[in-house]
């Protein structure tokens, strides 16, 4: 007889998936039915962010074929409950976050309801239900796009987090899918420590989590698994790869603006040891990074 885990969960920035649909996609797949194999869920919670990749315009047709490949394939026969909720609508910007979110129940998990948030109440899990759309007015899924106001002086992003709310085996858990802010420049993250990316994603972090912990006198489990856009601290990395060197600042000509900054060595033969762009962080020892797992 076989032996069931009860849940697996899994979290994945798909983004790139998108872009290059036949290059990565058979191979991601191919792992993740791998993992469903070796573990035998009982429930499985697939957790997406970037669905339809950066040029989420072209490629969000491409976004119901994949859910739907997943659907379809011979490891999910056994699962005969599914709940899905993709958020397409790229057009509705106020609100738009590219999550997916895709929850299978296995035949042998019989105790299992869904919490619907417009009647307050758990419902038992039956059939497939499928959502792809803005999600606006779904009651059994909780979506959010994270205010403009989180980052005043930056680019309005596509981030945020979807919250399904379940009761599995007796228990009550919220499961939250998740997306905060990367660093858009490293010229601006290289500026202090900690970074004012890193001072968002916080706030957005604590925001979620205030928000999810609605009910203080009877409060229920979350788990919160998507993509944090965690970095390494800039400033304090490129102090420490650079204690001997010399820098130089390459400023644009029209706005004098930061281009980018040089680090030298000091000697007569002036190497370059990294240089920081806004989307480029070359440095040239790149052995530091992978000798005893980067703690060289």
């Amino acid at each position: 007889m076989d032996k069931f885990n009860d849940m697996l969960l899994v979290t994945a920035n798909v983004g790139s998936l998108f872009d290059n649909v036949g290059e990565i996609q058979n191979g991601w797949l191919e792992e993740l039915y791998k993992t469903i194999q070796k573990y035998k869920p009982q429930f499985i919670a697939l957790h997406f962010q970037e669905v339809g990749g950066k040029d989420y315009m072209v490629n969000m047709d491409k976004a119901e074929s994949f859910f739907c490949t997943i659907e379809s394939s011979e490891e999910m026969k056994e699962f005969d409950r599914s709940c899905v909720y993709v958020d397409t609508e790229f057009q509705t910007e106020d609100s738009f976050t590219a999550l997916g979110s895709m929850y299978f129940i296995h035949r042998a998990l019989k105790n299992i309801y869904q919490y619907d948030f417009n009647v307050k109440d758990f419902k038992t899990v039956s059939g497939q239900t499928k959502y792809v759309g803005s999600l606006n007015g779904v009651c059994t899924v909780e979506k959010e796009k994270f205010p403009k106001n989180f980052w005043p002086d930056f680019k309005w992003s596509r981030k945020g987090f979807l919250r399904t709310r379940w009761v599995i085996h007796n228990q009550g858990l919220d499961l939250v899918n998740i997306h905060l802010f990367h660093d858009a420049s490293n010229l601006i993250a290289v500026n202090s420590s900690p970074s004012i990316y890193s001072a968002n994603r916080k706030k957005a972090l604590r925001y979620v989590i205030n928000r999810i912990s609605d009910s203080p006198s009877n409060p229920i489990p979350f788990f919160l698994f998507g993509d944090f856009n965690f970095r390494l601290d800039t400033l304090t990395l490129v102090q420490r790869l650079t204690i001997e060197a010399d820098v130089v600042k390459v400023m644009k000509e029209r706005t004098n603006e930061v281009e980018k900054i040089i680090f030298e060595e000091k000697d007569d033969g002036r190497q370059m040891l990294l240089q920081i762009e806004e989307k480029l962080f070359e440095y040239v020892h790149q052995a530091v990074f992978r000798k005893d797992n980067g703690r060289a």
